[in-house]
């Protein structure tokens, strides 16, 4: 498990002051993915075909299925000697890449804002993922950026044609379009996010936990070894001159999973 924590702030606006907190929480859960692997071996006197050498493997199938199976170990563990060292057992799956998530930045001031002049910053994730079922991001919100005493809210947007939601990306370029959402660019990013720099006007909202939104994936690789994988995310909050004034914030959680 990886935990990190971050505070995303932004202060909006010449007479309202609005401050945006995100905390960002990592884990890394891994997923054994079994798969058949074929060994043959011969020699004069023999051919050997079996999916594993552990006490009990082989291939068994009928018309409805074929099944590669292996049983395990009698002695599993770690045996060490003069001039060599054996880990027998399915735990000690090696990975030349060591599995990482980091956030460039844990703290993103966005200053002033003023109604109808949008505020961006952005944060770049890195993940490295030595597993060959690759891995993913996703992230999430607890609420939509609000004050709590006066029970304010700077919505999430919907875009410039209203289609926007956690799971659809729509166009978010007009100054009178306002709200709190982000577009994203780099690897591994969904679509229609591109895979370089500029992100361009496509822009998605944070699933929101108080709505029971599920989180979204932002970053994913699948059956691919990855390292230093990054993508940068980039925020954006635009408010009205209806704005009421105070201290907004919310928290957005990131979370990385490895798959083996």
């Amino acid at each position: 498990m990886i935990n990190q924590k971050s505070n995303i702030k932004y202060q909006i606006s010449n007479i309202k002051t609005f401050t945006f907190y995100a905390t960002v929480l990592i884990f890394a859960l891994c997923t054994l993915h079994l798969s058949e692997a074929n060994a043959v071996m011969k020699s004069s006197d023999y051919e050997l075909q079996m999916p594993n050498l552990n006490f009990s493997s082989g291939n068994v199938s009928s018309t409805n299925y074929k099944l590669g199976f292996t049983a395990g170990q009698n002695t599993s563990g770690q045996y060490t000697s003069t001039g060599y060292q054996l880990l027998a057992g399915f735990w000690y799956l090696k990975s030349a890449i060591p599995f990482t998530f980091s956030l460039s930045n844990q703290v993103i001031e966005f200053g002033n804002l003023s109604a109808g002049v949008p505020a961006t910053d952005s944060t770049t994730l890195t993940v490295s993922a030595g597993g060959a079922g690759g891995y993913q991001v996703t992230a999430q919100e607890n609420h939509q950026v609000l004050v709590n005493s006066i029970g304010a809210i700077i919505p999430d947007t919907t875009g410039d044609n209203g289609d926007i939601t956690e799971s659809t990306a729509g166009t978010w370029a007009q100054n009178t379009t306002y709200g709190f959402g982000y577009t994203m660019a780099g690897n591994d990013v969904p679509s229609p996010f591109p895979s370089s720099a500029p992100a361009g006007n496509s822009y998605k909202q944070f699933a929101d936990i108080s709505r029971n939104e599920t989180a979204q994936i932002i970053m994913a690789s699948s059956n691919k070894v990855a390292e230093n994988r990054t993508a940068t995310l980039t925020y954006k909050i635009n408010i009205s001159s209806t704005q009421a004034a105070g201290r907004y914030h919310n928290v957005i959680t990131y979370i990385a999973t490895p798959t083996f």
